[in-house]
Parts: C-alpha cells; sequence; structure tokens
C-alpha cells in the first residue's frame, strides 16, 4: 500500500486520531485500507456518539451519582462542634468560667466595700481606678485579638483570671465612691436580669444575632449622647443615658448568649474552640449592665 498524505480529511468523514504510525515503519498486523477505515470509524463515528444507545450506562451513571456519601465520610466532611454533646460540654464550660469569673468579681468588690483602710486607701489614691482600666484595656485587646492566646491551655486561663482580677479592682474602686446598700441592689438586679434574659435566649426562637450592624450603630448613638450629658450635666439625662444602656447591653448578653449555644435558628454562633472568648463576652455584658444599673440606682437615690 502507497502511503498518502492527508490530504481532504472530508473525503473519508471522520478525523483521524491524534497518533498517526507511519506507514513507512512495517506493521507487525498487516491491515487493509478499508478495514482500518472501519475500525477507525467504528471508534470515531462521524455524527458524534448517540448516548440513547447506551442506556444501561446512562441508567448506571445517573444510579452512581445518586449514591449518596458513606456515613464516615459524610461524618468528616461535617463540622465536629456541630454534635449537641459538643454543644452541650462548651456551654457548660463556658457558664462554669463565667460563674467563677463572677464570684471572684464579687468577692473583690465586697472587700473594696468593706475592708475600711482599703476603701479609704482607694478614695485617696484616685490614679489606681486609671491604672486599672488600661491593664483591663489592654488584656481585653490581647484576648480579643490573639487567637492563640484564648485557646492555648494554660495561657488562656492564666490570662482570663488575670483580666478578672484587673476588672474586680477596677469595678471596686469605682463602688467605693458608692453607698454599700446601693452596690448591693445593683448586684441584686444584675443576676435577676441576667439570668431572665438567658433563659429567654435559650428558649427563644427569634434570631438576634442577625442584629449585630444594627446594635453597632446603637452603641456609636449612645456613646455621642453620653458626650452630650457630660457637657450639659443634666441628672435626668445621665438616667435616661443608663436606661438606654441597660437596653442595649441586655440585648447585647441576649446576642452573645445565642451565639454560644448555636443551633439551626441562629445564623451567627461561636465556635467551641472559643470557650474563653464566650465567657469574655458574656461576662463584659453582666459587668456593664452591673455598672449602669449602679449609676441608675445611684442616681434615683
Amino acid at each position: 500500500m502507497e502511503p498518502r498524505g492527508d490530504g481532504d480529511r472530508s473525503d473519508y468523514g471522520f478525523n483521524p486520531p491524534p497518533y498517526r504510525a507511519s506507514y513507512d515503519s512495517p506493521s507487525p498486523y498487516p491491515m487493509s485500507y478499508e478495514a482500518g477505515k472501519s475500525s477507525i470509524a467504528a471508534v470515531y463515528p462521524p455524527g458524534g456518539y448517540d448516548n440513547t444507545a447506551y442506556p444501561q450506562s446512562q441508567a448506571a451513571y445517573g444510579d452512581m451519582q445518586s449514591v449518596d456519601t458513606p456515613p464516615e465520610y459524610q461524618a468528616e466532611e461535617e463540622n465536629c462542634f456541630s454534635d449537641a454533646g459538643v454543644r452541650r460540654g462548651f456551654i457548660r464550660k463556658v457558664y462554669l468560667t463565667l460563674m467563677i469569673q463572677l464570684l471572684i468579681t464579687v468577692a473583690i468588690i465586697c472587700a473594696f466595700l468593706y475592708w475600711d483602710t482599703l476603701r479609704e486607701w482607694t478614695v485617696s489614691h484616685y490614679w489606681f481606678s486609671y491604672c486599672m482600666m488600661g491593664v483591663v484595656i489592654v488584656l481585653i485587646l490581647a484576648l480579643s485579638c490573639c487567637a492563640g492566646l484564648r485557646r492555648r491551655v494554660p495561657i488562656n486561663f492564666i490570662a482570663l483570671g488575670l483580666f478578672t482580677v484587673a476588672e474586680g479592682m477596677m469595678l471596686g474602686s469605682v463602688t467605693v465612691y458608692y453607698a454599700a446598700e446601693a452596690v448591693l441592689w445593683a448586684i441584686g438586679a444584675t443576676a435577676l436580669v441576667s439570668f431572665s434574659l438567658s433563659v429567654f435566649a435559650m428558649q427563644s426562637k427569634w434570631d438576634f444575632t442577625a442584629a449585630r450592624g444594627s446594635l453597632w450603630a446603637f452603641g456609636w448613638t449612645l456613646v455621642s449622647f453620653a458626650l452630650l450629658c457630660a457637657i450639659m450635666r443634666s441628672q435626668y439625662l445621665y438616667i435616661l443615658y443608663a436606661c438606654l444602656g441597660t437596653l442595649l447591653f441586655s440585648i447585647y448578653l441576649v446576642v452573645d448568649t445565642q451565639q454560644m449555644i448555636g443551633g439551626k435558628h441562629r445564623k451567627y454562633s461561636v465556635s467551641p474552640e472559643e470557650y474563653v472568648f464566650a465567657a469574655l463576652n458574656l461576662y463584659l455584658d453582666i459587668i456593664t449592665l452591673f455598672l449602669l444599673l449602679l449609676q441608675l440606682i445611684g442616681l434615683c437615690r
């Protein structure tokens, strides 16, 4: 058989395969031209493949697509924190940490209230409150911005303990300017409000986590209102500011509680690895509520 060039491929009715053996090299399996043409046409049909000619293959392919992923692979793909047991353990850990923080804080406040020597020293050294405030701000920024710090045990508990002590001393230096009875009333009111809001957040199907943007705008509006109160120095404006602040941080407490709980009705949720961060958020909400209620009670008295 004489070698043939490419010529006009339309004469053959098919596109040749990407590899064409050289006709100059001898083939161990001699084949006629017509037989080779028909065999290649079987592989590359002129009209393309007819899928309807293979119904069984299509059905098998469809079944293959509809096969569910094995459970062991689904378990790996799913979030490991979606398990209800893991979430319940996370909630217990957060509330245990929060309870210890609040007990330490109350103990420090009582020391400032009923230890006369410490009370007099704090009143005469006003710089102590500002120093504790600076330490608290630094520790809050460190725990909020450094994920490794709040996740690594035991450094996270040490940092959280230092923050709790500093916060308690700052609150103690503030409460010395109020009567002990007013402080105790504020502590009781804060405990009642926090417990009621936590139960409501756990039982309610309303998702408050989607309203964080609105709360952020409301918070900055409240800061502007605080500047106005500082300029005008009106007792009624102070009372109104304390009421609005109590409302704002009550909603924040509900939002942070729902973020901790998670679930299908929550748009956002906190990862169970962030138990220190969740406890820090709840603690700050409760402490801010305490300060606002203390201010409100002191103004009303």
